[in-house]
C-alpha cells in the first residue's frame, strides 16, 4: 500500500486565520474610497490591511522554510519532466477559471485578488508601500491573496493546462505545496467539493468592464 494512501486527507496546509478576512474587508473600504475620489482614505484602509499575523500565516507556508510547507520525498511515479510547455494557462483561461471557482482559494478558501488589481491600487495609492522585490516589501494582505493558477497535478509532473487539472487558489497554498502531489501532500482534491460562495468577486470592479477577469 502506497504510504501516502493510508494518511487522511485534508482540505488545506494551513486553516486561515480571520485577520485574513478582516484585511480584505479593509481592502474593500479603500476599493470605496477610490471610486468615490478620495485617495487619502483608500491610503490609510490599504496601510490597515497590512496586518503582521497576516504575514506570519503566509510565511508559515511560503515555500521550503515554511512550518506547514510540504516537504519530504517525492513519489516515483509521476516522474518530473524535462521537456519545455507553457506553463502558465493564457488570460482565456484565467478568466473562465475565474468564473468557475470565483475569487476564493480552492484550498483554504480565502479571498484572492488579481496582480492586474493589486497594480491599479499601487498606482492609485502610490504613498503605500505595495510591493517590492522582497517579501517584507510586499504588502501582507496582498502577496497572502495573491491570486494563482494551480496545477493539480504539478506542471513538473506532466500536468497540462486543462481546466480539469487547474484551480484558482492563493499564493501561500501554492507556494507551499510546490512541485508535490495532491497525494504526497495529503491534500484532497479541491474539485471533489464545491468552491466558496460569497459577495467577494476580488476587487474586478476597480477596473471595469474591460479589464475584469
Amino acid at each position: 500500500m502506497n504510504k501516502c494512501s493510508a494518511i487522511p486527507l485534508r482540505h488545506f496546509l494551513r486553516q486561515p486565520i480571520p485577520e485574513i478576512e478582516q484585511a480584505a474587508l479593509r481592502l474593500e473600504q479603500a476599493a470605496a474610497a477610490l471610486l468615490a475620489g478620495n485617495h487619502t482614505d483608500a491610503a490609510s484602509h490599504i496601510q490597515n490591511a497590512n496586518d503582521p499575523s497576516v504575514r506570519e500565516w503566509t510565511e508559515s507556508l511560503w515555500g521550503k522554510g515554511g512550518k506547514y510547507a510540504v516537504s519530504g520525498p517525492f513519489e516515483a511515479s509521476p516522474a518530473f519532466m524535462t521537456d519545455v510547455r507553457a506553463r502558465m494557462p493564457d488570460s482565456r483561461c484565467q478568466a473562465e477559471l475565474h468564473r468557475r471557482d470565483g475569487y476564493f482559494c480552492r484550498f483554504c478558501g480565502i479571498p484572492v485578488i488579481r496582480v492586474q488589481v493589486r497594480n491599479f491600487l499601487r498606482e492609485s495609492c502610490p504613498t503605500v508601500q505595495i510591493w517590492g522585490r522582497k517579501n517584507s516589501e510586499q504588502h501582507a494582505a496582498l502577496q497572502c491573496m495573491w491570486a494563482q493558477y494551480d496545477h493539480l497535478l504539478p506542471h513538473s509532473r506532466g500536468g497540462t493546462n486543462e481546466l480539469s487539472n487547474l484551480v484558482v487558489t492563493c499564493a501561500p497554498c501554492n507556494y507551499g505545496r510546490m512541485q508535490y502531489t495532491l497525494s504526497e501532500a495529503r491534500l484532497s482534491n479541491p474539485l471533489d467539493r464545491p468552491p466558496r460562495i460569497g459577495p467577494w468577486r476580488g476587487l474586478e470592479h476597480l477596473l471595469g468592464p474591460k479589464h475584469a477577469a
